[in-house]
């Protein structure tokens, strides 16, 4: 059984997401709340599976809520629910380390996307990721000769950035899954970098 908390200022919101989460007898909501400072109490309390929370809220945003917890627990869960495809938002939510980003509109996503981020996946959609070739601009083009980065290990940089999960790297690149477990791991210590999801954002900064 998923153990999640939930955090978000529409109380309606709140009821109807602990209702039908909870009635598809996968999910157990160990605890509700309505602002970002609730939010990192039930983390706090609970240290729950997965923590769904929304953006826009009073006190302290989820945003905000979400970096003060990632910073003290490295491997919480967060997924964001928002009505809100914002730029600026998506970007602070994969900066932080956020394990996914979806919009209430998708709401028979919801549960798939619990699932998901439970297995281990990052969970943007598609046009979410998208965004990030707008929202990450430099210069210029990397020189990856300058981080030790292998061609075989540039592969795999661009799959993970696609958003694809280790699972499908390894039919894509004809590998073990450890083999690409191995090939990431060298590759967030080369460019100290912590998560894939930085990994993504680090490749669209600097394709």
């Amino acid at each position: 059984m998923m153990k999640i908390t939930i955090t978000d200022d529409d109380a309606i919101v709140v009821a109807s997401l602990k209702t039908i989460l909870e009635m598809s007898n996968e999910i157990t909501v160990l605890g509700t709340g309505n602002n970002g400072e609730e939010a990192i109490a039930l983390y706090d309390a609970h240290q729950p599976e997965i923590m769904l929370i929304d953006i826009q809220m009073p006190i302290m945003t989820g945003l905000e809520a979400g970096e003060k917890i990632i910073a003290k627990y490295p491997e919480a869960k967060i997924l964001f629910l928002t009505t809100f495809a914002d730029d600026d938002y998506i970007y602070k939510a994969l900066s932080i380390g956020a394990k996914g980003y979806i919009l209430k509109q998708d709401f028979d996503n919801i549960l798939p996307a619990l699932k998901a981020v439970a297995s281990g996946q990052n969970v943007f959609g598609t046009d979410i990721v998208a965004k990030l070739t707008n929202l990450t601009t430099t210069g210029g083009k990397v020189d990856y000769d300058t981080f030790d980065i292998t061609e075989k290990e540039q592969e795999v940089i661009l799959l993970v950035a696609q958003g694809l999960n280790n699972k499908e790297i390894s039919a894509k690149l004809y590998l073990s899954e450890g083999t690409v477990r191995n090939y990431l791991s060298n590759i967030l210590v080369k460019l100290n970098l912590r998560d894939r999801t930085q990994l993504a954002i680090w490749y669209y900064q600097n394709k």
